[in-house]
């Protein structure tokens, strides 16, 4: 795309022919039938939010909603491997995979937009939060399949924990599962449908975890060479039928990952098993660790070990191949072997990837973690964002200044008329008194971006909602989107860098933190 392109608004902003130009009709006619229900829910949503809304339960659902996240899970994920709960860790990794790669391939798929901010505020410690589409919540999907699977487990008749800790697991299950879901709900970033689809999605992939994982572990870890191929074959195709969104979103670039963790965790437990390092009990490909033979001391230095490994390996690996895949790209292109994706540039287009790019990763950049620490230590630190933040905002914020625009024209307007006025065909209107509900329906569309900025608890109100920001009805399109914040240009190489970054950390995790470990004494006596 040129730089003309990027500049000016895209041709179907005039009216709502943007997601119709973009999307083939068996895309665009489900969204358009979800999309009245995303709408409808908006205005209840913003006033549930004013009717709850404290300094505190601000902090608590901002701090806890980055325990559903997928960063999250994938820096304390390898704790399992490296201590001895191998199966456990891959049954996590295929169910967080699948609910990632599935939530944002319906994300991509679908292209529905979050409830309208305003009326809704939306509360988060993440900047990129709010960049990807809104139906399903990935949240809400990675959150109940993690606590389905975790219950099931806990109540199998294979299960060796005691009643009493099963019954205090279950409980803090209960307690974590509701945060996270509810939250999406309170802090503005989700609605009803999103949530709740998402959390329907969470439960069936934990559902199939518990209930086909220990097979399809047996398939893996006793295939033979042939047999492991199939796995990269299918993690290849899922990634290439992807759908390509209408936007500029990232929902892609967290599916490629997973399917890189889960290509890695599959091909590498394979691998592994075969090695003079694995125990085959409790199940085969697991890895050596006893804590009655290392203690305290030794286990945490074995997991500072094998964090700054995969670092490592991050850190090496990612510039690397950034150097190294534009001209073997661009070879390709001549021959005609590539198939460009839609928002990446292809390697023809320029010479270098910067080295300072801003990425939305699965897992952060080892410069990432003091300022990650730092959130963490201060966990009423969020931001409260108001108005259109990513494309997708824009596009339905002018969308429904436009159905609000045709509804006052054909006089079907749902704002309450002034006393005495009359219908197109002279007959009166009754007065309708606006309710809160209706408030909260008459600012959405109206909103214009806002820088998100860091609330303090004085200046977050208990009762009522923060102002809406002033806005100019007379505002085109093009003043909307000079506002937002605009995605950063994306590279081809990015999806094979990324696909194996992503694969190459669990085959670190399994196969090259455990030998590192027996070398420096940090391994299981024997």
């Amino acid at each position: 795309m040129g730089k003309g392109a990027m500049d000016e608004p895209d041709a179907g902003l005039r009216s709502l022919n943007h997601y119709s130009n973009r999307l083939p009709l068996w895309r665009y006619w489900p969204r358009q039938k979800l999309l009245p229900l995303i709408r409808y829910e908006t205005p209840y949503l913003a006033w549930m939010q004013e009717k709850v809304r404290t300094p505190t339960l601000d902090s608590y659902f901002a701090f806890t909603a980055n325990l559903g996240t997928h960063t999250f899970f994938m820096v304390f994920l390898p704790f399992l491997f490296w201590c001895g709960h191998t199966s456990l860790g891959r049954g996590l990794v295929h169910i967080l995979a699948a609910g990632v790669f599935f939530s944002g391939f319906i994300k991509d798929l679908l292209c529905l937009p979050r409830p309208l901010s305003p009326p809704l505020q939306r509360i988060t410690m993440s900047g990129s939060a709010a960049l990807e589409y809104g139906f399903p919540s990935t949240h809400s999907t990675n959150a109940v399949s993690v606590a389905v699977y975790a219950i099931a487990l806990l109540n199998s008749p294979d299960s060796t924990v005691s009643p009493q800790t099963s019954l205090a697991l279950q409980i803090v299950t209960y307690l974590y599962v509701t945060s996270i879901v509810l939250g999406r709900l309170y802090c503005g970033m989700h609605g009803m449908l999103d949530v709740v689809i998402g959390s329907i999605m969470g439960a069936l992939i934990g559902l199939a975890q518990f209930s086909w994982g220990p097979a399809f572990d047996e398939y893996i870890l006793s295939a033979s060479l042939k047999g492991i191929l199939v796995v990269p074959i299918i993690i290849l195709i899922l990634v290439r039928i992807h759908p390509e969104p209408a936007d500029s979103c990232p929902c892609f670039d967290d599916s490629v990952a997973f399917a890189g963790v889960t290509l890695g965790v599959d091909v590498g437990s394979w691998y592994f098993t075969q090695s003079s390092l694995a125990w085959a009990e409790p199940l085969p490909g697991t890895i050596p660790y006893r804590y009655e033979s290392l203690g305290l001391a030794k286990t945490a230095i074995r997991l500072v070990v094998g964090v700054l490994c995969v670092f490592a390996w991050r850190e090496i690996t990612k510039p690397t191949l950034l150097r190294i895949l534009p001209p073997v790209f661009r070879s390709l292109e001549k021959l005609g072997l590539l198939l460009p994706r839609r928002f990446f540039t292809t390697a023809s287009q320029y010479t270098t990837v910067p080295s300072n790019l801003k990425d939305h990763d699965v897992l952060p950049n080892f410069s990432e973690i003091p300022s990650l620490i730092t959130t963490m230590r201060h966990p009423r630190r969020r931001a409260v964002s108001i108005g259109p933040q990513s494309e997708a905002d824009a596009y339905e914020t002018l969308a429904y200044r436009e159905k609000r625009r045709r509804e006052s024209q054909s006089g079907g307007t749902r704002e309450s008329p002034a006393d005495g006025e009359n219908k197109p065909n002279g007959t009166p209107l009754v007065f309708r008194k606006p309710t809160t509900v209706d408030e909260y329906e008459h600012m959405m569309g109206r909103g214009s971006p806002q820088s998100a900025a860091v609330e303090t608890d004085s200046s977050i109100p208990r009762s009522s909602p923060l102002p809406p920001p002033e806005y100019d009805t007379r505002a085109d399109e093009k003043e909307v989107f000079s506002q937002i914040k605009k995605p950063r240009v994306r590279y081809d190489v990015e999806v094979v860098t990324k696909l194996v970054v992503y694969a190459g950390i669990p085959w670190v995790v399994i196969n090259v933190a455990p030998p590192v470990f027996e070398l420096i004494g940090l391994g299981v006596p024997l």
